[in-house]
C-alpha cells in the first residue's frame, strides 16, 4: 500500500476511534516513514525537522487564548447574554430569529476574514468564545458553528480571487496549471469555481438542516472559565472592545497574531480588565485552553513533512494517472480523491497544487478536458479534504474556539460534521463540473 495513504488511513482512523490526534498524527507519521523505507531515525529526523512549521501558528494560539481569558474576564460574554435574554423573553419564534441571526452574523465574519479583512483564523479565539454562553442559553448545536465557521475559512479563497482567494486562485492554481502546459489567457476563474462554489453552499445549507435542533450544553464549565462572578460596566466594555479593535488592527498592519493578540492582552492589564497581579495566571490559563491546539498544529506540520519526504505523494498521484486509461469520468473522480487524500494528510489546500498540478494538468489535457473543466478539477481537488481535515487551521481554527469549556470533541464536532457536509458535496460537484464545463 502507498505511504501516504497508509498514513491518512492510519490517522484518521485512530482519530475516530478517539484516539487523542497528536498520537494518531505521530502514529501515522511513522507508519509513512516505515512503510516508505525511511527506517526510524530518518522518519524521526524528517517529523522533527517538520514540526517547526508550526510553531508559530501555536504560539499565536497561546496567545489568542490568553487575550480571550482576558476578555471573559471583562464581563463581555455575560453582557451580551444578557442582551440576549432580555431580547427573547418568552417566544420561541424570537429564539429561532435571534439564533439564525447570530448564525448569519457568524458567516459574515469567517467569510469577510478571508478578504475584506484578512486575518484568517486570528478571530475565532476572539469572537466565539464571548459568545458561547449565549448560544448554550439558546441550545444553540456548535456543530452548526464549526460547519458556519470552516464555511467561511474555505469557500471564499476557493470562488473570490481577493484577499486569500487571490493567492490561492491567481497565485497558485492558475500559476501551477499554466506552468505545466495549460494557456490561461481568457480564462475567469470564476466561471471554473462556481459549480464546485456550489456544492458547499449546498453543504452548508444541509448543516443547517442537520444541526438545527437544539443540543443541551452545561453552563457550568462556562462559568468556571469565565469567571462569571465579574460585574460589567460600560467602561470594561468599552476597553475591551477597543483591546480587540487593536488586536486586529495590529495583526493586519503587522502581519502577526502573535502581536495582535499581545497588544489586545496589554491593553487589558493597563486598563485593569485583568489585575497586574493576575496577569500571569490570566495567560496561564489561555495558554492551557489553546494547548491541545498548539500542539495539534505543531504535530500536523511534522507529520506533513514526513509524507512530503517518503517521496510518495507523486507515486500516489503517478499511479493514479495510470490507472485512468481514456475515462474521462474516471479521471475526474480518481484525480479529485487523490486530491482529498493528499490535502487530509498535509492539511494544507495551498500545498496540494503544486504536487498534483505537474501530473494531472498534461493527463487532462490528453483526456480532452476543456480548460474550465480543468482549472475546476484542480482547485477542487486541493480544496477537497481542507474542511474535514484533523490537521487543517480549517477545522483546527474553530475547534479552538468552541471548546474552551471542553464540550466539542474536535474529531466528532467539528472534523466529522465539516467532512460530511462539505468534502461529499464538494467531489460530486467537482465532477459535475469536469463533465459540464
Amino acid at each position: 500500500m502507498n505511504a501516504v495513504v497508509a498514513a491518512v488511513l492510519v490517522m484518521l482512523v485512530l482519530s475516530l476511534v478517539r484516539t487523542p490526534v497528536v498520537v494518531a498524527l505521530i502514529l501515522g507519521a511513522l507508519s509513512a516513514g516505515l512503510l516508505a523505507g525511511m527506517g526510524l531515525e530518518q522518519t524521526l529526523a524528517a517529523f522533527s525537522g517538520g514540526i517547526g512549521g508550526g510553531a508559530e501558528v501555536a504560539l499565536s494560539y497561546a496567545m489568542l487564548g490568553g487575550f480571550a481569558v482576558a476578555i471573559a474576564q471583562s464581563g463581555l460574554p455575560h453582557a451580551m447574554a444578557d442582551l440576549v435574554q432580555r431580547k427573547l423573553g418568552q417566544d420561541n419564534g424570537n429564539t429561532r430569529v435571534i439564533k439564525y441571526a447570530l448564525v448569519l452574523v457568524i458567516l459574515a465574519i469567517a467569510i469577510s476574514s478571508q478578504n475584506l479583512i484578512p486575518i484568517h483564523i486570528a478571530f475565532i479565539p476572539l469572537l466565539i468564545p464571548p459568545l458561547l454562553l449565549v448560544m448554550s442559553k439558546m441550545q444553540l448545536d456548535r456543530r452548526l458553528i464549526a460547519c458556519v465557521l470552516t464555511f467561511g475559512l474555505v469557500t471564499p479563497y476557493m470562488f473570490l480571487p481577493v484577499g486569500f482567494g487571490g493567492i490561492f486562485l491567481n497565485n497558485i492554481l492558475l500559476k501551477n496549471i499554466a506552468d505545466n502546459g495549460l494557456t490561461m489567457e481568457g480564462i475567469n476563474v470564476m466561471s471554473a469555481m462556481w459549480i464546485p462554489a456550489a456544492g458547499m453552499v449546498a453543504g452548508l445549507l444541509l448543516a443547517m438542516v442537520s444541526y438545527g435542533r437544539k443540543r443541551h450544553y452545561d453552563l457550568a464549565p462556562l462559568e468556571q472559565v469565565e469567571r462569571v462572578k465579574v460585574e460589567y460596566s460600560s467602561t470594561r466594555l468599552v476597553a475591551v472592545i477597543v483591546a480587540m479593535l487593536a488586536a486586529f488592527g495590529i495583526q493586519l498592519w503587522t502581519g502577526s497574531m502573535v502581536l495582535g493578540a499581545l497588544a489586545g492582552y496589554m491593553i487589558c492589564t493597563v486598563t485593569g480588565i485583568v489585575r497586574w497581579k493576575q496577569a500571569d495566571g490570566v495567560l496561564i490559563d489561555g495558554m492551557k485552553m489553546m494547548a491541545m491546539i498548539g500542539f495539534i498544529m505543531i504535530t500536523a506540520a511534522g507529520f506533513a513533512e514526513v509524507l512530503r519526504q517518503t517521496g510518495e505523494i507523486t507515486t500516489l498521484v503517478s499511479s493514479s494517472a495510470e490507472l485512468i486509461g481514456q475515462n474521462k469520468a474516471l479521471a475526474a473522480l480518481l484525480i479529485l480523491v487523490v486530491g482529498l487524500l493528499i490535502t487530509l494528510g498535509i492539511g494544507s489546500s495551498f500545498s496540494t497544487i503544486p504536487i498534483i498540478a505537474a501530473i494531472y494538468v498534461p493527463l487532462a489535457l490528453s483526456l480532452g478536458f476543456s480548460p474550465l473543466a480543468i482549472v475546476a478539477l484542480v482547485g477542487t481537488a486541493a480544496a477537497l479534504g481542507d474542511a474535514g481535515s484533523p490537521a487543517s487551521d480549517s477545522t483546527l481554527g474553530p475547534t479552538a474556539g468552541l471548546n474552551v469549556d471542553g464540550q466539542h470533541h474536535h474529531i466528532w464536532d467539528t472534523v466529522v460534521p465539516t467532512f460530511l457536509h462539505y468534502n461529499l458535496p464538494l467531489l460530486a460537484a467537482g465532477w459535475a463540473a469536469a463533465m459540464i464545463l
